[in-house]
């Protein structure tokens, strides 16, 4: 019979970065990427919305592994099911440290804009509800919030803040009953989400995002 272990070691962590954070930084975004993709990558999507007075930081999930193979381009995650609570806890952790790291460099005023595409929906969720930083807006594109949290107790927290539900009418992941499965859980919940759909598949479709962007910048 053999004993399973964890041992907490320093390690190196990866993130993109588009603009610089300075007394001049209006918005300040947080971009998490989905399942099987890279900062480097996922972060160009934000060139549609780079300005002077934004800052854009893509954090990329701890977990590499090759796509498709031992052959295949190096892409990331950021949990599994194995040892999930430690992964969690693990990139909690790392994005509480980014966090950190940024905002202080940026006025008292800055509007900060957290987004989750795919799989990131959830990072971004898990995180919030674990460390509850300061934010204004809360994007969820082409993913989900987990059903596992109990957000009634913190509506405080969320009250005053924009969150959003992005999606693409093509998107063969986000079914007609995963919207409805979603609607429900977030009514459910009493959280107050704003929904927004393009026409697209399971992308962060430029054209959409700089749409949003306006609309925070109201």
């Amino acid at each position: 019979m053999h004993t399973n272990h964890t041992i907490t070691v320093p390690r190196t962590a990866h993130y993109c970065t588009i603009g610089e954070a300075g007394p001049h930084t209006r918005y300040f975004w947080i971009a998490c990427h989905g399942y099987g993709q890279l900062a480097k990558t996922f972060i160009r999507s934000f060139q549609s919305i780079a300005a002077d007075d934004t800052f854009i930081l893509a954090p990329e999930g701890l977990s590499r592994f090759y796509w498709g193979g031992f052959t295949g381009e190096p892409v990331a995650s950021w949990m599994t099911s194995e040892g999930r609570l430690h992964e969690i806890a693990d990139y909690s952790n790392y994005l509480s440290a980014l966090y950190g790291l940024f905002v202080p460099r940026m006025p008292p005023d800055v509007r900060i804009v957290l987004l989750g595409f795919s799989q990131g929906c959830a990072t971004q969720m898990r995180w919030v509800m674990r460390a509850f930083p300061a934010f204004h807006q809360l994007v969820f594109w082409a993913g989900s919030i987990p059903e596992d949290l109990d957000y009634r107790p913190h509506l405080d927290y969320f009250s005053g803040k924009g969150l959003h539900y992005v999606y693409g009418l093509e998107d063969p992941f986000i079914t007609s009953e995963r919207v409805a499965q979603q609607r429900s859980l977030i009514q459910s919940n009493g959280l107050q989400v704003q929904e927004h759909t393009f026409k697209g598949k399971h992308v962060l479709e430029k054209e959409a995002l700089k749409q949003l962007a306006g609309v925070i910048r109201q």
